[in-house]
């Protein structure tokens, strides 16, 4: 057992109302940006240097298509801006990457449906407004992406922050396993949300339950010379001598010990088949991605895992470095914190040439979301349930009763970081422009339609 001294509830009260004494909700809209703010594109240049080289023109160009993807790309200069706001001093497990396109549906062990985050490439311990920040942000940024008028923006991003608010205040008052055992399921969804929005939901749930290994099995592989390998489909789907080396070369023996028992059990009942590097995302896109083709040796059943490269967070210059020394490890552990249930194949391991790697299934019942296919309403919705499964992420890893009291009973907090996420979203359309213009001029190298 621990020997950290443990505070009361009425103390943890105390000190959340201390902290909004020294940091009061309205300074949460703070943002101004100073004379010697980091020119974003020398950010995102800095951050190509460890990357992939192939695919950082594919990157640069998923995030030149709008804002909106610049928006999903930027987490660096974004958590380079946080890190000159006000503090509440209060911290928790941060997603690290909390847009609104990083929160989803996915099956759990026991196959039933929920919603949570889904990337926790930056997570890290920090404040938690950093993840409410963001979050807030992507909702003014989609709104405006998908050219609804202004207050639809401003109502989901506030909207986000008052449920996560109103959900921390249930969280608080709840026992340490009561929070533990929470999740945000899609039954209770459907009770939760208005007609209006069932529809929506309904079909991203849908197409959450079609998406697994068969359905990549089909659209992934092909037969060459009588035996199963993975489609060649460059430049988004390759198969770079480097990389096989790096990965099979004792790769999934090491990442196999850092499964429990019986899920190693369950692993070793597949064979290798092949793999390939898959691009996928925004702002991962030249960090490493393999996919690798497994196969029940009794059945032929088909598992696909995937291995994403992990580098030091980007929160990490601004924040304690993570006490990990795989970084790989450090994601999982994460989102193991965050997640209410996580992949059963979770695992980390280090490839032969030292990349640092975390290994999931690469698809499990999983419903992203769709925003151009979305209403005002469903937006709004959306913000609803990635503010409630934020705040019971933070909840798990953080002190409900502390970030609860600093937040109140009132709106002072949801519409001061609604105000931060409007001139924010100024701020990403500033930097989106300078970023179009640096790729116009050739400082950036960009490979469009990906």
């Amino acid at each position: 057992m621990h020997d950290k001294k443990l505070a009361s509830r009425a103390e943890l009260e105390e000190r959340g109302r201390a902290a909004r004494d020294r940091v009061p909700l309205a300074e949460q809209a703070r943002f101004v940006p100073g004379p010697n703010r980091p020119d974003p594109v020398a950010l995102l240049e800095e951050q190509a240097r460890t990357r992939y080289a192939p695919l950082v023109p594919v990157r640069h160009g998923r995030m030149m298509v709008s804002p909106a993807t610049f928006y999903r790309g930027a987490a660096l200069p974004m958590a380079s801006d946080l890190a000159t706001t006000p503090r509440s001093g209060i911290d928790v497990q941060l997603g690290g990457d909390a847009h609104l396109s990083n929160f989803g549906l996915f099956a759990s062990p026991e196959r039933d449906l929920l919603f949570d985050m889904n990337d926790f490439d930056e997570t890290l311990v920090g404040p938690w407004e950093w993840d409410v920040k963001r979050l807030a942000t992507s909702f003014v940024v989609s709104g405006r992406n998908r050219q609804f008028a202004e207050h639809h923006g401003r109502h989901a991003a506030r909207s986000a922050v008052r449920s996560y608010r109103e959900r921390m205040h249930s969280y608080a008052s709840m026992t340490a396993l009561g929070v533990y055992y929470s999740r945000v399921d899609v039954a209770e969804i459907m009770d939760f949300v208005s007609g209006r929005a069932r529809p929506y939901l309904a079909t991203t749930a849908k197409a959450a339950s079609h998406h697994d290994a068969l359905q990549e099995f089909s659209k992934l592989t092909e037969v060459v010379d009588g035996s199963r390998r993975i489609i060649n489909r460059p430049p988004t789907i390759l198969h770079p001598e480097d990389l096989q080396r790096d990965l099979v070369a004792g790769a999934l023996d090491t990442y196999r010990s850092t499964l429990q028992e019986d899920r190693r059990a369950l692993l070793d009942r597949f064979r290798f088949v092949d793999t390939a590097l898959k691009v996928v995302g925004v702002g991962s896109v030249g960090l490493l991605a393999a996919i690798a083709l497994m196969e029940e040796a009794a059945s032929g059943e088909p598992l696909f895992l995937q291995a994403k490269e992990a580098e030091a967070s980007v929160l990490e210059r601004f924040l304690k470095p993570s006490p990990f020394p795989n970084h790989g490890q450090r994601v999982v552990a994460g989102q193991r914190q965050l997640q209410a249930a996580s992949d059963v194949m979770l695992g980390w391991t280090t490839g032969r040439l030292g990349r640092q790697f975390y290994v999931r299934q690469l698809q499990d019942e999983k419903g992203s979301a769709v925003v151009e296919a979305m209403t005002e309403h469903d937006l709004t919705t959306w913000a609803v349930l990635c503010g409630w499964a934020l705040a019971r992420g933070h909840a798990r890893s953080g002190d409900p009763a502390l970030i609860a009291a600093y937040l109140g009973d009132d709106d002072q907090i949801d519409r001061a970081i609604e105000a931060f996420a409007v001139t924010y979203a100024d701020q990403n359309e500033t930097d989106y422009a300078a970023f179009t213009a640096a790729i116009k001029t050739g400082r950036l190298q960009a490979q469009s339609g990906v």
